[in-house]
């Protein structure tokens, strides 16, 4: 039985748009996640916003940021790596259409007028040929590999997004942290001079003592040496500061780059991103969806490697004209056109399909473990900064006591020692103790907010809370 063209036409359409896409379809995989964090955190009743740097509300921190995102090689890179991916989705949607061509050649000849085969006697030697034509090709996808290939093209260009993103969380963290670093020897330096002016006083002391006979030059040369030690102390944290600078001006791109002195304490702890489950990280942070973009992708392969296994279908045409004068080439008499279809069947390649279909399938449980590896790491991470973050804010308030403490110590040291209750090694050691128990206040200060800072990052950055969802 004999099907008209037009039912011929429809059945092959209908054929090939319903066709079954190989490979599996994409699903999350199933993994044990904890009910909840193990330590709870006091959490903000307000979002977080994609800026959340702004809110330790430092001008030169926010200039800083801004200057490190607009000048980073990294971020370049990576919005390349997102317009490179961007035209890959293009090539592979592209092949769902026909590709259409014009073609066109002219060409003049001469035939022998002594061959085997003799011209009819009024038949010219010298012939002229025009020909212009519209060309397609259309490869027809029954086995969805051109679906599949989009959609590994697809999840790709947000592979590449979320890692863009993942290049913009670090170098904001890193320029902050570069800034608290370079803010906690600001007031370091602070500490170790009012040490220094003090370890001047004692000195005075001691030499007015030992020159009225009350005590000997022992006091005096300790007093130097202690001196001295604030001194080097001084120097070292001052080349330690030089260096961070370095690092900020690195990050900004502005090797003239001066910042004068700044205040750490004026820096406010900023509160953390509201309560929620570890599944919230599946959906929030940027490392964690890139990885499950590229597992896609990988997925989305192993159909395009089945299909190699099986024919290729596709259409193929052409229409114009041809003629032996330009000027009637568009004439009715001098119309052409064909239209085939071609099927394309592997029959025997040695085995290098089904090796390639194992290769995609090998690398894509490498991109399944490196998404549970990343799930993983992320919730470690996270507990970490709940742990540190409470912590931090527990010993802060222990130092603060240790501080106190020793400042009373050492007034009553100088006391007695003035006095003659007391030698001079007991204000020695009174201005140690005060001098370290205000620096590990500074540092801790600094590691608090760096605690906060990482908390943010490991929990993607700003926070927006999920909407109620109304009954």
């Amino acid at each position: 039985m004999k099907f008209p063209r037009s039912s011929a036409a429809t059945t092959l359409c209908v054929i090939a748009l319903s066709g079954c896409a190989l490979g599996p379809d994409y699903r999350r995989p199933q993994l044990e996640l904890p009910a909840a964090y193990s330590e709870s955190y006091k959490a903000a009743d307000e979002a977080l916003r994609n800026d959340w740097w702004t809110l330790y509300n430092d001008a030169t921190l926010n200039t800083l940021v801004t200057e490190a995102l607009k000048q980073s090689a990294d971020i370049k890179i990576a919005v390349a790596q997102v317009e490179e991916a961007q035209a890959l989705l293009g090539q592979a949607t592209a092949g769902n259409f026909p590709e259409i061509d014009l073609g066109g050649n002219a060409s003049r000849s001469r035939v022998s007028t002594i061959a085997a085969t003799p011209i009819p006697a009024n038949a010219p030697t010298i012939r002229d040929d025009r020909r212009v034509a519209l060309s397609t090709s259309f490869e027809l996808d029954f086995w969805g590999k051109l679906r599949r290939a989009s959609e590994a093209a697809r999840a790709q260009v947000l592979a590449s997004t979320y890692g863009r993103d993942v290049v913009t969380l670090t170098l904001v963290s890193t320029t902050t942290q570069a800034y608290f670093a370079l803010r906690s020897l600001d007031a370091q330096l602070t500490v170790l001079e009012n040490s220094l002016r003090a370890r001047e006083e004692s000195l005075e002391v001691a030499q007015s003592r030992a020159a009225a006979g009350l005590t000997s030059d022992l006091d005096v040369n300790q007093a130097v040496g202690a001196r001295a030690d604030i001194a080097s102390q001084l120097n070292e944290f001052g080349r330690q500061r030089t260096i961070a600078l370095h690092l900020l001006a690195l990050l900004t791109l502005n090797a003239k780059l001066e910042l004068s002195r700044g205040n750490l304490q004026s820096l406010p702890i900023p509160p953390a991103p509201p309560a929620g489950l570890p599944s919230d990280l599946l959906d929030r942070r940027p490392d964690i969806r890139a990885a499950e973009q590229n597992l896609i992708a990988a997925n989305a392969q192993i159909g395009v490697a089945k299909a190699a296994l099986f024919p290729t279908l596709s259409l193929t045409g052409n229409i114009g004209g041809q003629s032996a004068a330009l000027e009637n080439l568009l004439d009715s008499g001098g119309r052409i056109w064909t239209a085939g279809f071609g099927l394309a069947l592997p029959i025997f390649d040695a085995g290098r399909n089904l090796a390639k279909l194992e290769q995609i399938e090998a690398r894509q449980r490498q991109s399944l473990f490196a998404y549970q590896k990343v799930v993983a790491i992320a919730f470690r991470e996270v507990a970490d900064a709940i742990t540190n973050v409470n912590q931090s804010a527990t010993i802060e308030a222990d130092l603060q006591v240790r501080v106190n403490a020793a400042r009373n110590s050492l007034e009553l040291a100088q006391l007695r020692y003035a006095s003659g209750y007391s030698g001079y090694l007991d204000v020695l050691d009174a201005q140690r103790t005060v001098n370290d128990a205000e620096l590990a206040l500074v540092r801790n200060r600094q590691s608090r907010l760096g605690y906060s800072l990482e908390f943010m990052k490991v929990l993607g950055g700003g926070w927006v809370p999920t909407p109620a969802v109304k009954n």
